[in-house]
């Protein structure tokens, strides 16, 4: 992710401190929505389909997302129905589950896959809340490391004279209060997630 996003930086000359924010707030949106993304994917104690987002299965040779296999549904709390388009492929999806880390065991009639979502062991718990906190750790860095090249980015334009100290002076305390904002923003979600993951039902 840093890699990529320093690639968004590097070849970019800015003209303002405006274009600075603007792009820092681009990048720092989209360092949210990732985590978000990889957090649906760790399970909690409820059957939701986030959890099979990262799942490919076989499909005649090529590694394919399971939901452009198969139709997917949550018919209760604690149950996932997967319906495959072609019946043939009951046995890839089943494999793919199952060498997965969501540690579930589906079963099928010839037709559905009826995947239960058992409650989760209090080992597994601290397991997945220990994993949810490295991604949010990892998404925190990633928006330092923003925070940072925008840093750059406002002492070059005062370098070149494009801005004012007293200019830069605003811009890098602008630039940390963002960098504040997004941070308590990863907080809040990872703390949702932690509770949704603790939750006994």
């Amino acid at each position: 992710m840093k890699t990529e996003q320093q690639a968004a930086l590097s070849g970019i000359t800015f003209q303002s401190v405006k274009e600075v924010e603007t792009s820092l707030k681009t990048r720092m949106d989209k360092a949210l929505s990732d985590l978000q993304h990889e957090m649906a994917s760790i399970r909690t104690g409820r059957a939701s389909l986030g959890i099979l987002d990262h799942i490919r299965v076989d499909y005649y040779g090529s590694p394919t997302p399971l939901n452009q296999v198969a139709n997917l549904h949550v018919p209760e709390p604690s149950l996932i129905t997967i319906q495959p388009w072609d019946v043939s492929q009951i046995g890839p999806i089943e494999k793919a589950i199952r060498v997965s880390d969501l540690g579930l065991n589906p079963s099928n009639d010839g037709k559905i896959i009826r995947l239960p979502i058992p409650p989760l062991t209090e080992e597994r718990r601290k397991e997945l809340v220990k994993r949810l906190h490295g991604v949010a750790e990892h998404h925190r860095v990633a928006v330092r490391n923003i925070r940072r090249d925008g840093n750059e980015a406002v002492k070059k334009l005062l370098k070149d004279k494009k801005i004012t100290e007293d200019d830069e002076k605003k811009a890098l305390d602008e630039t940390q209060k963002l960098t504040e904002g997004y941070i308590a923003k990863i907080d809040l979600a990872s703390k949702t997630k932690e509770k949704e993951i603790l939750e006994l039902k």
